[in-house]
């Protein structure tokens, strides 16, 4: 369009100059203008012989003749001629509309040569009553006029969806819409009441943008044109016979051709008397006709309205099952205009298995009568395409109870279901590995049970859990955790058969049930065993995650099953305990349930309540172990939880610690303790003899690991009153593995409280010389396994040596635990340790 507009004015300069020259040649002494004309009737157009017409052309011309200007008129689009004047290529423009925009571009005169306004004109079967009528409405609009700037911000203002249609005339607008082209048009009232008609145009109650019209010249060019056309206007405005009040009235008005004389008028009178009866008998008819006809339209063009602003697919097909009617939703479908589509059938649009079905539906209407109500899902006969639909489908009857056609309102559910699938996807499925989650797992144990019952057959539980999947969590990074998981979980559905059920729990837990394995008992467990054999082989292979090679292990544990007499939460923790006896058992193992197992279950449930009971009612007491230095003094004593059940008498430690680890109940314990112990030390620093005694209270990792347990401590000291010297704090070193730097952090925060910090059991566990280097510690203590077989061999001597010049060279005292012979303590005192606990030295008793 730039290019033709750029064309255009190339040649309307080449014109320009060639007339230039001619006009110079035979009017030496006139003014030269030239005069932008584009077709805008009635106000400025060319007539027959290519000169200006219209009120502004005409108007132009009588002032150009007293002025004794030769007009030289180029004719141009609306568009085409503004930008000609912009550049200077013409000296006058008729029929300007004044706003800032154009006044910092043109100069105006100051008189208007007219008064308008603009309005709608919409085709006459399209309703515009308002301008929310306007909604997705087509509007065809001059390019660059004020009515385009109005009407596109009227749309936005008042957030209306409709197109834009440019146009190069009002001319070329109006036929667009009298072609179909378009719905709507906007133009000035000069144009579009004289117009409208011709083009068979309703005006519509949409007026805006009065406007005044001027000529116009470009931004300080021709300011002597301006002034003359202003004293013509002033002086012609007021005067009734004036050219400018004539062109007026003829425009407006209409020139009267010929009149006719008065005795054809009593002819035409005698003439329309003869004929009156018949003619309105003939208009009382057709009048009657029109308006039931108009009532038809009416209706007709309401039904339709409402049928395309429906969101459904709503179509009718006859026994032939060719569509014979469609709304706008159906055409938008296949992207065809509505006659395109009347006529056809499914096959033009749908692929070969879409149209088998819908014609089976299709034919139960027509040939049985039914109500059909079906989801139908339709594939485009690309394949490219397909979508879900609800369809509802009844037949249309004559008045004798024949069917002729039928009519489908179908509507596209597709995002419906989609998002009902995924719903489903997140209830049932575990989003990592894509396996049944619990809640579907516990659904097909179930219908397992039920199957297993009815059948009298036997069926297995695996329960599979990743060894140490929590190292490589740590070392690794979880991701590389989540990889390992797919990749176990893609093994997994490799070990499976089509009636057996597989899912993932949560973390590294996934459960595999298998299902008809027989009805002889020993034949159904060997293959059980076969399978969790299987499991244990596949997933024990190499892994090739982003970090490289990864060789990983699991524990199964195995509950068979037979019927309802276990519900699926009972049959689950069945296989959870035997998965939990096969890591107790060191790991990669596969262990069965069996009653013995649920009685433990049972043991340590009753002991876990007995023991909350016990800490509210005050059953724990503290019993002391001396510390004894090599000369024989006592340095110190080392607090040990017993509880003393008022009907089981005194519990070790070994057997309710492990209850009070898993439960929970440690940290309320731990507290307790760690309270009265500080109590203890008080009581002892109050005496002479026992003053510079250290009292060690061991801590939980369960408990060291609570975010306050700092601030615990603290409390502690400061309820009790105890001095933070006397209180020596206990260790192992399973709590240095995870999160060293969080470790490392909260013993110096204890160590700024100023209590000690001894490292129990040491040479047991997984630290290194370099992490020993960063704790903060006051002491080692021997563990008493190495202790236990000093004298038996060389081994165990050197270690404890080693362990001792360790904690000489790092400035920490060693003490050696589990003392119970004489020839240990010579041991101990010949490889240089100095301080002692056991058996030998003294036993845990009440402080008392």
């Amino acid at each position: 369009m730039k290019r033709f507009r750029r064309r255009v004015l190339a040649v309307n300069k080449c014109l320009g100059l060639v007339l230039l020259l001619a006009c110079a040649m035979v009017h030496a002494n006139s003014r030269v203008v030239r005069v932008g004309i584009y077709e805008n009737e009635p106000k400025i157009f060319s007539d027959a012989n290519g000169q200006p017409s219209g009120i502004l052309g005409e108007l132009l011309m009588e002032i150009a003749q007293r002025e004794q200007w030769v007009l030289m008129p180029i004719y141009c689009d609306w568009q085409v001629c503004l930008e000609s004047l912009k550049n200077g290529d013409l000296d006058l423009m008729p029929d300007v509309a004044f706003n800032d925009q154009r006044a910092a571009i043109f100069d105006f005169h100051k008189i208007p040569a007219l008064l308008s306004w603009s309005q709608i004109y919409k085709h006459s079967g399209v309703t515009i009553n308002t301008a929310l009528d306007l909604q997705g409405k087509r509007i065809a609009l001059l390019d660059g006029s004020v009515q385009q700037t109005y009407v596109q911000d009227l749309l936005k203002g008042f957030a209306i969806r409709a197109d834009i249609v440019p146009v190069k005339s009002f001319k070329q607008g109006f036929e667009l819409v009298q072609s179909g082209g378009a719905e709507a048009v906007a133009a000035n009232n000069f144009f579009g009441d004289l117009q409208a008609q011709r083009f068979q145009l309703d005006s519509t109650p949409i007026l805006f943008q009065p406007a005044k019209l001027f000529y116009a010249t470009a931004k300080g060019s021709n300011a002597d044109l301006l002034a003359a056309i202003d004293i013509h206007l002033e002086q012609w405005g007021n005067q009734a016979n004036s050219p400018y009040q004539k062109i007026l009235g003829r425009w407006m008005k209409g020139e009267q051709r010929f009149t006719i004389p008065g005795y054809v008028w009593w002819a035409l009178a005698a003439l329309a008397a003869l004929l009156g009866v018949a003619v309105g008998i003939s208009l009382l008819l057709r009048w009657e006709v029109s308006r039931k006809t108009h009532s038809l339209q009416a209706s007709e063009d309401k039904l339709a309205a409402i049928l395309n602003g429906v969101d459904a697919y709503i179509y009718i097909k006859d026994t032939e099952l060719r569509y014979q009617y469609v709304n706008r939703k159906v055409a938008d479908l296949f992207n065809l205009p509505v006659e395109a589509i009347v006529g056809k059938t499914d096959a033009e649009f749908f692929d070969a298995d879409t149209v088998a079905r819908l014609r089976a539906n299709d034919l139960r209407v027509i040939e049985a009568g039914e109500r059909v109500d079906e989801e139908e899902q339709n594939r485009s006969a690309d394949g490219d395409s397909a979508r879900v639909y609800h369809s509802i489908k009844l037949p249309l009857r004559k008045g004798d109870g024949s069917i002729y056609a039928l009519c489908g309102i179908s509507t596209d559910i597709t995002r419906h279901k989609e998002a009902e699938q995924a719903i489903h996807q997140l209830a049932f499925f575990d989003p990592l590995t894509k396996l049944p989650n619990r809640r579907l797992l516990l659904r097909n144990m179930q219908l397992a049970l039920r199957s297993a019952d009815r059948h009298q057959e036997y069926g297995a539980l695996l329960f599979v859990d990743v060894d140490n999947f929590k190292d490589l969590n740590d070392t690794m990074g979880h991701p590389m955790g989540d990889q390992l998981l797919q990749h176990m979980a893609q093994r997994l559905s490799q070990c499976t058969r089509t009636q057996d059920s597989l899912a993932r729990l949560g973390g590294d837990e996934f459960v595999l049930m298998l299902q008809g394995l027989g009805s002889q008992m020993d034949a159904a467990v060997q293959q059980a065993r076969l399978v969790a054999q299987k499991v244990s082989y596949k997933l024990s292979e190499p892994y090739l995650l982003d970090g490289g090679q990864f060789t990983s292990s699991v524990s199964v544990g195995v509950a068979m099953f037979t019927g309802q007499e276990l519900n699926q939460d009972e049959l689950l923790k069945q296989a959870d305990l035997a998965m939990y006896r096969a890591k107790a058992e060191g790991r990669n193992r596969i262990c069965f349930f069996d009653p013995q197992m649920q009685a433990q279950v049972n043991e340590r449930t009753a002991l876990e309540a007995a023991m909350r009971e016990g800490i509210t009612n005050g059953q724990f007491v503290l019993h002391y172990q001396p510390q004894i230095r090599a000369d024989g003094e006592q340095v110190g004593m080392e607090a040990l939880v017993r509880w003393q059940h008022p009907t089981r008498g005194l519990v070790t430690p070994s057997v309710f610690i492990p209850v009070a680890e898993s439960s929970g109940l440690i940290l309320p314990l731990g507290q307790w303790i760690l309270e009265t112990a500080c109590r203890q030390a008080v009581v002892w620093s109050q005496q002479p003899d026992k003053a510079h005694w250290v009292l060690s209270i061991n801590v939980s990792a369960r408990q060291f690991r609570q975010a306050d347990f700092v601030e615990q401590v603290r409390s502690a000291l400061r309820v009790t009153g105890a001095q933070p010297h006397h209180i020596e704090l206990e260790l192992t070193e399973s709590q240095l593995v995870d999160d060293v730097e969080g470790v490392v952090l909260r013993m110096e925060a204890l160590k700024a409280l100023g209590v000690r910090l001894s490292l129990d059991d040491f040479g047991t566990g997984y630290s290194s010389l370099s992490m020993i280097k960063r704790l903060p510690l006051d002491q080692l203590k021997i563990d008493q396994s190495f202790v236990r077989d000093l004298g038996d061999g060389a081994h165990d001597s050197s270690i404890v040596r080693a362990i001792v010049n360790m904690g000489e060279s790092l400035g920490l005292r060693v003490i050696a635990e589990g003392v119970e012979t004489e020839a240990q303590r010579e041991v101990l005192l010949g490889v240089g340790c100095q301080y002692f606990q056991g058996y030998l030295l003294g036993r845990p008793a009440p402080a008392e």
